[in-house]
């Protein structure tokens, strides 16, 4: 990977680094450490090969909010995405950026009134991230001028021509200024994204970030899917099924980091912090009670995490799904050390799951889904741990004081109760169902299903048959009741291609495209 570095050091203000600070970040990603300090030279064009969940929002987004002026309240930047949900996230992302300069970012796509839009780019915009289609809606209506922008964003640009948009981004460029700064952010560089650049880009830098190999050896690695709001119950019942849990749970964020652990402070666990705000002399202080497993559990970013040596732990939790495959197996590899097997444990939101999917790919490795331990199942596993280390008691000797105590409470009384009692007394808030909080179940029983109600579809017709997505989607609305939003995750190859639809409209789809005597033209995707 490319030499380590700081924020301080990429030529960002302190408001900058005050809002990153705040935000709790710590350290740039390799895209990040690369792409801000070329961006804020503001004098070539850059295409920069990053995955989704790498930290390339913030790698652009820094630098437009440094180099954006308030003494104008004219449209300077403009942010290209594939799907109105980018759309949000990159909007978000970079209004949570700005601290308190008065920058204003409008995101426009298709599906929200328009009419809201125009009212916010009438009040004057800087920043406008959009999808493709949408922006063309207000260019045609004049109601939004890009002739004097400064910067021009392609986000996910593979995505956009997978996606059949590479006329509407030609249409786009068309009404730019040619003397602003093009910047192209793609998981992969196809000729058709050099095409493009050719045409279009009078020269450009491209940035690539190194890729180390990855292993992942003696650990057995599984998710959960869960809610945001479930994790840390997830996260408590674990721990309550093991035996011996001792673990490193890694957040992203330093006030994720503090906010883990003043709850499981809360609940009763030996747990630790470090974080880059931690002192040398705090940190060594909880790494050895860490070592001495007089804490069983440390939460830490990954880079406070960095040198810690420790050979037996049974977990690593990604509390916090990691931003690449590098550094997913960076974090899971701190199991399975000195030929010790370890479990790591994954949590993702249902969004989430594309991009475990593609660390799972580029890692070459498995990580099986699994379920959040029912209530009932953790009470078992502590029953018999109770019972376990009563066994071992018993086989020890035993004061004669405790003896002499235990005569006086049998007395008279049946000692089936008396037992039960004290069992009661001593364990009874430990065993209490009550002391866990509900988990709602998110996701479906199958592979074929994504976590919010949708399926996978195999479409038999690909590039070869003259499709693209844009063309894909108008056949099946032509068939099927269903508006084009609901269609996603499209994927074109070139003898077929796989889209992702509400479950409920599936069926339709499938029947609505079968064919008497042959094979539908569209199918279920295959289990895998």
């Amino acid at each position: 990977m490319t030499n380590k570095k700081t924020f301080e050091n990429l030529g960002l203000s302190a408001k900058a680094l005050d809002a990153i600070n705040k935000k709790g970040f710590e350290e740039p990603t390799a895209i990040q450490s690369i792409t801000i300090p070329i961006m804020l030279r503001d004098d070539t064009n850059i295409i920069a090969q990053a995955q989704t969940g790498t930290g390339k929002t913030a790698a652009f987004g820094l630098p437009l909010i440094e180099m954006v002026s308030l003494d104008f309240k004219t449209v300077q930047a403009l942010i290209l995405v594939p799907t109105r949900e980018l759309a949000i996230q990159v909007s978000e992302e970079i209004n949570s950026l700005k601290g308190d300069k008065d920058i204003k970012i409008v995101p426009i796509y298709g599906g929200q009134s328009i009419d809201q839009q125009l009212r916010s780019l009438k009040k004057g915009v800087h920043i406008v991230v959009g999808t493709p289609g949408r922006v063309i809606d207000h260019l045609k209506r004049k109601t939004l001028k890009i002739g004097k922008i400064e910067h021009l964003i392609l986000d996910e640009a593979d995505e956009m021509l997978n996606m059949g948009f590479i006329e509407d981004i030609e249409k786009i460029m068309a009404h730019t200024n040619p003397d602003k700064r093009t910047l192209l952010f793609s998981a992969t560089i196809p000729k058709r994204i050099k095409t493009l650049a050719r045409k279009y880009m009078n020269g450009y830098e491209l940035l690539t970030v190194k890729k180390e190999q990855l292993t992942t050896n003696l650990t057995e690695q599984i998710y959960f899917e869960v809610k945001a709001s479930d994790k840390f119950e997830a996260l408590c019942r674990i721990i309550d099924i093991e035996d011996n849990f001792y673990a490193l749970v890694f957040c992203r964020t330093k006030n994720d980091v503090d906010s883990v652990v003043a709850h499981l402070i809360d609940r009763g666990y030996d747990a630790g912090a470090i974080h880059g705000d931690f002192s040398q002399a705090q940190r060594e202080k909880t790494l050895g009670k860490f070592k001495k497993q007089k804490i069983n559990i440390l939460v830490a970013t990954d880079v406070a995490a960095r040198g810690i040596d420790v050979n037996n732990l049974t977990h690593v939790i990604n509390y916090s799904l990691p931003q690449d495959p590098e550094l997913y197996v960076h974090r899971i590899g701190r199991t399975g050390r000195a030929g010790n097997e370890g479990t790591a444990i994954t949590f993702i939101t249902p969004s989430e799951y594309k991009r475990l999917m593609f660390i799972q790919r580029v890692a070459k490795t498995d990580i099986k889904r699994s379920k959040v331990p029912e209530v009932e199942d953790i009470i078992k596993a502590k029953k018999k741990k109770i019972y376990d280390d009563l066994a071992a008691i018993l086989e020890d000797d035993i004061d004669t004081e405790y003896y002499n105590w235990a005569k006086q409470l049998l007395g008279d009384n049946n000692p089936t109760k008396i037992l039960a009692a004290i069992l009661n007394y001593g364990f009874g808030r430990e065993l209490s169902p009550d002391s866990y909080g509900e988990i709602k179940e998110v996701g479906s029983k199958g592979k074929q299903l994504d976590q919010q109600g949708k399926a996978r579809l195999f479409v038999a017709l690909g590039k070869r048959d003259k499709i693209n997505a844009k063309k894909l989607v108008e056949l099946i609305m032509n068939r099927v009741s269903i508006k084009s939003k609901q269609i996603s995750d499209i994927q074109v190859m070139e003898r077929f291609s796989f889209i992702t639809v509400p479950f409920e409209k599936a069926e339709e789809i499938v029947v609505s495209f079968k064919k008497k005597g042959r094979q539908p033209l569209i199918s279920h995707a295959k289990k895998n």
